[in-house]
């Protein structure tokens, strides 16, 4: 079993940027693909990057294309998400996922077997 735990969270004003992590337990961490999601009350989770289990090929959703950059030190047993010029469209719970049944741009869909228990991001105007 992975265990997953986020960190990086906090509040930041427009324009801001944040760098989440996401620590991952067990030595299989390396054969995973894993992605970032987001929840805003009222609105569907989105997968907002996702990243091979190699660490080389990346997806992103078009709200943070050109924005977010998603990153995975398998020696570390860490995933990142830097995410750059902040508007308030992006408050929401950020999780990271491990191991989909799915490879592509799939791997933004939902499905993951491994979920981190998710840190807050608000973005103030």
């Amino acid at each position: 079993r992975v265990q997953l735990v986020e960190s990086g969270g906090g509040s930041v004003q427009t324009g801001g940027s944040l760098r989440l992590s996401c620590a991952a337990n067990g030595d299989t961490y390396s054969r995973y693909a894993m992605a970032w999601f987001r929840l805003d009350p009222g609105k569907e989770r989105e997968g907002v990057a996702a990243i091979e289990s190699e660490g080389n090929t990346t997806y992103y959703a078009d709200s943070v294309k050109g924005r977010f950059t998603i990153s995975k030190d398998n020696a570390k047993n860490t995933l990142y998400l830097q995410m750059n010029a902040l508007n308030p469209k992006d408050t929401a719970m950020y999780y990271c996922a491990a191991d989909s049944p799915y490879g592509g741009d799939w791997l933004l869909r939902p499905g993951y077997a491994y979920w981190g228990q998710g840190t807050q991001v608000t973005v103030s105007s």
